[in-house]
């Protein structure tokens, strides 16, 4: 964009100003030279009707009558600044107001003929030919039982009508410049107040699209540009968290894929080139099998989340018995717990405890707690499951005596790939999307799922399931 919105809108302004002048230069001049010519003519007509119905106008011919109305007719002439004639039949000037009176020197106007003047009630021209420039005439009969006596005749300088004209124009130039000056101060104000924002937000969305997802724009208002503003602030934010989330996956994977395929590839050329004997092969064989079922599960976790983040969760709701599903979960981890010398202790309800969920999505969430809990307990510990009812709502507690977690990082245990420092050496096997898994699903549930825990005496798991009436009751 650049300056060019700024240089169309003044080429704007600039040309509308210009043409706004040429048409009250042209047509606006014609426009009140003819308002003038009409509001002028109508007045001196007017005047020139109301001397022609006089008694004192009847008597044209005499001089004396004449002579007795020739100071008030010079005195109307002078405040109209035009000239008053009465004229005979014969086309001769009986009275003349912008001369002295003289009954015996009155001049004759050469090819008269009124009918000459046309329809109209006034003309603008010489009036045959007396005048040496333009006048406008209007010229009224004076009659009497209905004869023609004379006519009254009014004169008015054209010259006075255009100096009219051009002192109404120019207060139209000035009520002109002043609109043009207002228009030029709504201009700057459309530069500060729409321009200028609209520029930084551009030179934001520039900023943006060359990967500089950091930048503010610094714009403040509180009209749209201000929440224009704000919301491209905020989308570059969500968008930064996002590039940042995209850059840490992809560095996770790459690294929780590279360790088990380095593995799994050193041990398989060691075998096949024989610097590992045939008695020891068993040993690293097994580690090989070790290390591809880790990547197994970090597929399937990863393919888990995906499909969760592309269609959301189709759950398949049913009532079932949390306790049942919770005692077939637990039985399926004796060969890990015999290990490990750990028990895995149920406190459950005497009576089958249903619930209303997902009997898949919620063995899963249970697989994933024990499996993790298995994983940092000790050696002879034990691990309690418990249920328990209240207000309508189903808890189920997953409790460790493990190593525990930091406060600082209890926030953070339900993000992907996310893995306590202390996990990475001792337990290579787990993939950090365990937990990320167990919160979608519950979310998915419209339940909610918390964590306590205290380092160095363990962590207890706690989420919570809507309360199902049993097969028999529902019946």
């Amino acid at each position: 964009m650049r300056n060019r919105l700024f240089w169309k809108f003044f080429l704007a302004y600039v040309l509308i100003g210009i043409a706004s002048f040429i048409l009250i230069a042209t047509l606006g001049s014609k426009m009140v030279e003819n308002s003038l010519v009409e509001t002028y003519s109508r007045r001196l007509y007017r005047e020139a009707d109301q001397i022609a119905a006089s008694q004192d106008a009847i008597y044209i011919s005499d001089a004396e009558a004449l002579e007795d109305i020739y100071d008030n007719l010079k005195a109307l002439a002078l405040y109209q600044n035009s000239q008053i004639w009465l004229i005979s039949t014969e086309g001769r000037i009986r009275l003349n107001t912008s001369e002295s009176f003289d009954p015996e020197t009155s001049e004759s106007l050469p090819d008269f003929d009124p009918l000459d003047l046309g329809s109209g009630y006034y003309t603008i021209g010489r009036f045959f030919d007396y005048f040496d420039h333009d006048v406008l005439s209007v010229m009224v009969p004076i009659t009497s039982n209905l004869n023609i006596r004379g006519y009254v005749s009014i004169h008015m300088d054209m010259q006075d009508i255009y100096r009219d004209r051009e002192a109404l124009l120019s207060s139209f130039y000035m009520l002109f410049l002043l609109l043009f000056l207002i228009f030029f101060v709504v201009l700057v104000l459309v530069v500060i107040f729409i321009y200028n924002p609209l520029k930084k937000i551009t030179r934001g969305a520039q900023e943006y699209a060359s990967g500089n997802l950091g930048y503010t724009i610094p714009v403040r208002t509180g009209d749209e540009m201000g929440y224009l503003a704000q919301t491209l602030n905020y989308m570059s934010g969500e968008l930064k968290r996002t590039d940042e989330y995209q850059r840490k996956f992809v560095a996770n994977v790459s690294h929780d894929f590279r360790s088990p395929l380095t593995s799994i590839k050193g041990y398989v050329e060691a075998i096949l080139d024989g610097t590992i004997p045939p008695e020891m092969q068993e040993k690293y064989l097994n580690i090989v099998l070790f290390e591809t079922d880790r990547l197994n599960k970090l597929t399937r976790g990863m393919l888990d989340l995906n499909r969760m983040d592309n269609t959301g969760f189709y759950l398949e709701i049913t009532s079932f018995d949390i306790n049942g599903v919770i005692k077939k979960t637990a039985a399926t981890f004796e060969g890990a717990c015999t290990a490990k010398r750990i028990s895995i202790e149920l406190l459950l309800t005497a009576e089958p405890l249903y619930v209303s969920a997902d009997i898949g999505k919620i063995q899963q969430v249970l697989y994933n707690l024990l499996d993790n809990a298995i994983k940092f307990s000790p050696n002879n510990s034990t691990i309690r499951v418990e249920t328990t009812e209240r207000h309508g709502k189903v808890f189920v507690s997953v409790k460790d005596n493990g190593m525990g977690i930091p406060r600082a990082s209890l926030s953070k245990i339900w993000e992907r790939f996310y893995k306590l420092d202390a996990s990475r050496g001792k337990d290579r096997k787990g993939t950090g999307l365990g937990l990320a898994i167990v919160k979608e699903i519950i979310n998915a549930h419209k339940q909610n799922i918390n964590v306590i825990s205290t380092e160095g005496t363990g962590t207890e798991f706690v989420f919570s399931l809507d309360r199902a009436k049993p097969p028999e009751a529902s019946a």
